[in-house]
């Protein structure tokens, strides 16, 4: 463990670090990213976001995307920033476990609470992106969790953070032109239906 880790900073970057050592990669590019992600934990460097937008440049997000697994469909937003449809979410505060940013964020942008997809509080997808839109050129990895939702719920959401909030299918997402999705989004689709595939 390096010395920079200690007291509450120390347990809440090692519990982050486990989580991440246990996703089950997706793909070879998944699997990179989550070793270069351990290395990056392991060099001992700050891996919250101290001040917006971009310090450190290198800094976790927690994503959560809402899951209706019967109509094989999910919600993202058309985010303002970033100009493209993605999951909700936010940058992870110092010393803050990803799963209570997703808890925090949730109620903020979306005003519901945050009901985990088959009770795994774990992130369930990581990716690293350089960030693009109106707040290009820093680094940000993303760790992605699953919640529970329902195409007939209808959310208010932060229209400080989104112009529009919508449902779209897996196969929407795997047909549409990627260039309106998050880079990882039909990457991350693959990976949730492998995952939601009855298995027998």
């Amino acid at each position: 463990m390096p010395p920079e880790w200690t007291g509450k900073h120390a347990d809440v970057t090692a519990t982050i670090r486990n989580e991440i050592a246990n996703i089950k990669p997706f793909d070879a590019l998944e699997q990179t990213h989550i070793t270069n992600t351990l290395q990056w934990i392991d060099s001992g460097t700050n891996i919250f976001r101290l001040e917006p937008p971009d310090k450190p440049p290198k800094h976790l997000v927690a994503y959560f995307v809402l899951v209706d697994p019967e109509h094989q469909s999910l919600l993202l937003g058309d985010h303002i920033k970033a100009q493209r449809w993605l999951p909700p979410g936010g940058h992870v505060a110092l010393d803050e476990h990803p799963k209570d940013t997703v808890i925090r964020e949730v109620e903020e942008e979306l005003h519901t609470k945050a009901v985990f997809l088959r009770n795994d509080e774990h992130p369930f997808f990581i990716a690293i992106i350089q960030t693009v839109g109106l707040t290009p050129g820093h680094t940000d990895v993303d760790l992605w969790y699953c919640l529970r939702g329902d195409i007939h719920d209808h959310f208010t959401y932060d229209k400080r953070e989104f112009n529009d909030i919508d449902w779209f299918s897996f196969n929407e997402i795997l047909q549409f032109d990627p260039v309106i999705f998050d880079a990882q989004m039909q990457r991350f689709t693959r990976k949730l239906m492998l995952q939601l595939k009855p298995h027998g």
